[in-house]
């Protein structure tokens, strides 16, 4: 049976690159054809949607701005909802303290004393950062939130360090956890996801390359869930299973 609804991750289960990966078009045209909702779900907190509609259609598949949601989105959907008001300093690329700004919110220099520090990919990470970080972090009242936790991230050259990997090092000097992540499998992600669907959890289809993200969101809610091995190995925490296996895109609307 048909679900009612699919959410895609995007790098390793449709995309790679620019390019769609086997079976992805035609998943995805299946989907619209049968009139299923879609929605495709990325853990990239710096990519702006207007941008994936972007590389969507060089790899020659359309799809519309309100059909991507990112890590970014989630962002801003948790501080809007928890901390409007906070001072926001951010670790991360400029373009998601571009996203941040546009919602309003009032992003601050690290050198500023802040309410709120947001931890994200940052590719000029260095000694300094994670020295400020831990001044910051040693006020008990400032939140830490990470965007995502993903380790690791595909790259043309093979995988590369992701937020995770400086939301860990924060946390180890500073010896406290985020707050809040609110990237895949969060439960801001899941609510963000749910509400672009007028069905239930259960009639809803996630495919992802990640035990981790992709499968462990959908099997938070319910959700059915498809794991295609064509991007990045991840081991599933405890009692995440993905109900079906793929090798690729190429058979994941068999039956329907």
């Amino acid at each position: 049976m048909p679900p009612a609804g699919v959410i895609f991750d995007i790098d390793g289960t449709v995309l790679r690159g620019t390019r769609a990966l086997p079976g992805a078009t035609a998943a995805i045209a299946t989907c619209r054809r049968e009139e299923i909702p879609v929605r495709f779900v990325t853990n990239n907190p710096t990519a702006q949607p207007a941008s994936y509609v972007d590389r969507f259609a060089t790899a020659g598949i359309d799809v519309r701005e309100e059909e991507v949601l990112t890590a970014g989105r989630a962002t801003v959907r948790l501080l809007r909802r928890d901390h409007p008001d906070a001072a926001v300093g951010v670790i991360g690329a400029e373009s998601l303290r571009e996203q941040l700004r546009a919602a309003a919110l009032d992003v601050r220099p690290l050198s500023d004393p802040v309410e709120v520090l947001v931890v994200s990919i940052d590719r000029e990470f260095h000694y300094d950062t994670l020295v400020r970080a831990q001044t910051l972090l040693a006020d008990a009242a400032v939140r830490f939130i990470g965007t995502d936790p993903d380790m690791v991230i595909p790259a043309a050259a093979g995988a590369r360090p992701g937020s995770g990997a400086m939301i860990h090092a924060v946390a180890g000097v500073t010896g406290r956890e985020p707050n809040a992540i609110c990237g895949k499998p969060s439960a801001t992600m899941r609510s963000m996801v749910l509400e672009a669907f007028d069905a239930s959890p259960e009639s809803l289809l996630v495919v992802g390359d990640r035990l981790d993200t992709d499968i462990a969101l959908g099997a938070g809610a319910a959700m059915r869930t498809v794991h295609v091995t064509t991007g990045v190995a991840s081991e599933a925490p405890a009692g995440v299973t993905p109900d079906r296996t793929i090798d690729s895109l190429e058979t994941l609307t068999d039956g329907w």
